[in-house]
């Protein structure tokens, strides 16, 4: 129990110090924005947390705003705005509707006019007013989803599709100028690709899209096609962006809380890319690398991880990366290996992501259910859920939208930490190798 307990102690502390609230607090305090009307739009998992302390910053000074979030992550009210909730990783018609009105928000605002823009992981699919029909959206997205396209290589398609990604936004508030406060959930935080960069000029080219479709061989539509050739506006005259929040900051106050517990701690990367499956291989294997040292060792690492849907089950990135690093360290006592969201939620699941531990591989065979397999249906959610390694994080408690993987190893009263955060976060204590989770 103590092991689960010291993770959630890292959860809590690294999250407290990213939170949305803080960010935007940050952002916005002492700035003036002259004497024109002040409207908010915020997009994102996080939108509804970033909104309301916008609100409080702002006052009176706010005429209006609206907030376009996912399901679930509204908690009240916010004075002079109004909430909409819809779909994601997949658009619905909430996400078109709520989209529309925030368009209506900036139409036929003056040059003393601003803008304050809050964007936050999931805006991609929460923000969105299409070129092509929803129902074709919906299978490209899908598609896209499916193929183990990364990020970016999603983004760089959906920002030619839709009539706000890809700085199209921002021409829309023109001549009013756009403040756009990022939590950024992706590597290196390319703003062109932070939510498909609706207030940001693409980098990427019409070239870089065809080729994304035919290195996934993905069947797409003469209307698609035709849209995949326009470019997308390339400079901005009107927008102002601070990125606050990112997978670095996110480790690095991981690495913070793991030190305060005693561990000696390493942050190997926070630019990893790879399979979810590929990163709990890599994570066990250090898990065993480490199970005989003699020190307390925590090792971070933040990334982007993708899942290759090759079945129909239930689960997400963090869900699947655990699962996959529980037969690598079948039988390591005091050990456990979590990968979880910082916004609460792993795919289309009601969990944030998962934990393992040296006894969780038996604890399924037992019970009948093969690891691989189990795997190649990408049914990771009903075998946690049947040994109890499923993790859940309050939204309150909710930052930008990362995942963080920690393995923790417990040694006498000292435990051994692995964190990943998804961006990931490793951190193990040697010499018998305990694990421990973060997102």
């Amino acid at each position: 129990m103590a092991i689960r307990e010291d993770a959630q102690e890292i959860i809590n502390q690294a999250l407290k110090s990213c939170l949305p609230d803080k960010a935007v607090r940050r952002a916005l305090q002492g700035k003036e924005f002259g004497d024109g009307k002040i409207v908010m739009v915020a997009i994102g998992k996080a939108a509804w947390q970033m909104a309301r302390c916008g609100a409080e910053c702002l006052g009176e000074r706010l005429s209006s705003g609206i907030v376009i979030t996912k399901y679930g992550h509204s908690m009240g009210d916010i004075e002079r705005c109004k909430i909409v909730e819809a779909g994601h990783p997949v658009p619905d018609k909430n996400s078109f509707e709520g989209t529309k009105q925030a368009m209506e928000l900036v139409k036929n605002l003056n040059r003393e006019d601003t803008v304050i823009f809050l964007i936050s992981g999931g805006g991609s699919a929460l923000f969105e007013s299409p070129l092509i029909s929803p129902e074709e959206l919906t299978d490209l997205t899908n598609k896209l989803l499916n193929c183990g396209a990364n990020i970016v290589e999603m983004n760089t398609i959906r920002k030619r599709i839709s009539a706000v990604k890809g700085g199209k936004f921002a021409k829309l508030c023109a001549p009013a100028s756009v403040y756009a406060v990022v939590l950024s959930d992706i590597l290196g935080d390319p703003l062109d690709m932070i939510a498909s960069g609706p207030a940001c000029c693409d980098s990427s080219t019409c070239e870089q899209a065809l080729d994304i479709i035919n290195k996934y061989r993905i069947s797409i539509s003469k209307q698609v096609l035709k849209l995949l050739k326009i470019e997308t506006p390339k400079s901005l005259d009107n927008v102002k962006t601070v990125v606050t929040g990112s997978v670095r900051e996110l480790c690095l106050a991981a690495a913070k809380t793991c030190e305060s517990l005693g561990y000696e701690t390493i942050i190997l990367t926070d630019q990893l890319e790879c399979q979810a499956r590929e990163a709990g291989l890599m994570l066990s294997s250090i898990a065993r690398t480490y199970a005989n040292s003699n020190k307390s060792i925590a090792f971070i690492v933040g990334g982007e991880t993708v899942v290759r849907v090759s079945g129909d089950g239930k689960g997400g990135r963090n869900q699947e990366l655990a699962l996959a690093a529980a037969e690598g360290i079948s039988g390591l006592e005091n050990v456990v290996i979590f990968s979880v969201g910082s916004d609460g939620t792993d795919g289309p699941t009601d969990a944030a992501g998962g934990i393992v531990e040296g006894l969780t591989a038996d604890k399924l065979h037992i019970l009948g259910m093969d690891i691989h397999k189990i795997l190649e249906k990408n049914d990771a959610y009903p075998a946690l859920k049947a040994v109890g390694g499923l993790l859940q994080v309050l939204l309150e408690q909710m930052s930008m939208i990362l995942r963080v993987f920690l393995c923790a190893k417990m040694k006498n009263s000292k435990i051994n930490s692995f964190i990943h955060i998804n961006s990931h976060i490793c951190h193990m204590n040697t010499r018998y190798f305990q694990r421990r989770v973060v997102e």
